[in-house]
């Protein structure tokens, strides 16, 4: 049985008419590898790249996420078909932009649906997309273009905080964040981590392999930041409110400690 989309922290893109590079990305240390039919394929390549899918995808262990192109696209149809026989942990679609578009998807492939929100339609239908999908991720660069926005924390915040929070009402994991175009800037892809932690996102879209140990730094938490949680939960002990360093502790506070030890595990 495929692993959930829950357990994926971050997944590595590999274009889909790269056949070679699927064994080597999965080999790469993600928690899951997304091979692209959309933006890293030219137009006129994805139907070759899409029929050589079969035999690159043979024997690759590692979870395998499609990318595909979005609803009312040419490829489209011939995606789903193609997702609906290949081996995969789930099926991204990309542009996603209405609740309806991933509960097709879902239908036609029989598989989970991990919905790309990278437009200002999607972020306008965010309700309806996490009711359809199993799991969201943020197409920032995308969504930055569509409202000719700068691609920025700020400009971004809202945008990603309300993704946040239509996955928690819909109590799906956390979503997914944007690519960092940066490869080898291995202090700003960890920086970004961060950041999408403290936003409350739960994994990250990575573009190049050298993106994975930085990325896997910035979503565990610090020493200093796993210290305070083991403090709290010797302070609290029966979960009593109590006083720790002049700050009170109650029971938010002690699910908070208890969340970033848990990451902090699943880092270890």
């Amino acid at each position: 049985m495929p692993p959930s989309t829950d357990a994926m922290t971050l997944v590595l893109f590999v274009p889909a008419d790269r056949p070679e590079r699927i064994a080597k990305a999965a080999a790469a240390g993600a928690d899951a590898v997304i091979v692209d039919l959309e933006d890293a394929v030219a137009p006129d390549a994805r139907g070759a790249a899409r029929e050589g899918l079969d035999a690159a995808m043979s024997g690759i262990a590692a979870p395998l996420v499609l990318r595909i192109n979005a609803a009312g696209t040419p490829w489209h149809a011939s995606d789903l078909m193609a997702a609906a026989r290949l081996p995969l942990a789930a099926v991204m679609l990309a542009k996603a932009e209405t609740g309806e578009s991933c509960a097709q998807v879902a239908r036609a492939t029989g598989k989970p649906v991990i919905a790309l929100v990278e437009t200002a339609r999607g972020i306008a239908d965010l309700a309806g997309i996490a009711a359809a999908s199993s799991r969201m991720a943020f197409g920032s660069i995308d969504y930055a273009a569509d409202l000719g926005m700068g691609h920025t924390r700020q400009s971004l915040l809202a945008a990603r905080a309300a993704l946040v929070l239509a996955a928690r009402l819909a109590d799906q994991p956390a979503p997914l964040d944007g690519v960092t175009t940066a490869t080898r800037d291995a202090a700003l892809v960890e920086e970004e981590c961060r950041h999408a932690t403290e936003m409350g996102m739960g994994g990250k879209l990575l573009i190049h392999p050298a993106q994975i140990a930085p990325a896997r730094r910035g979503f565990a938490p610090t020493e200093d930041e796993a210290r305070w949680a083991r403090r709290v939960l010797e302070a609290a002990g029966d979960g009593a409110a109590v006083q720790m360093d002049g700050a009170m502790i109650d029971a938010p506070v002690i699910a908070r400690a208890r969340r970033i030890l848990a990451r902090s595990e699943a880092a270890a």
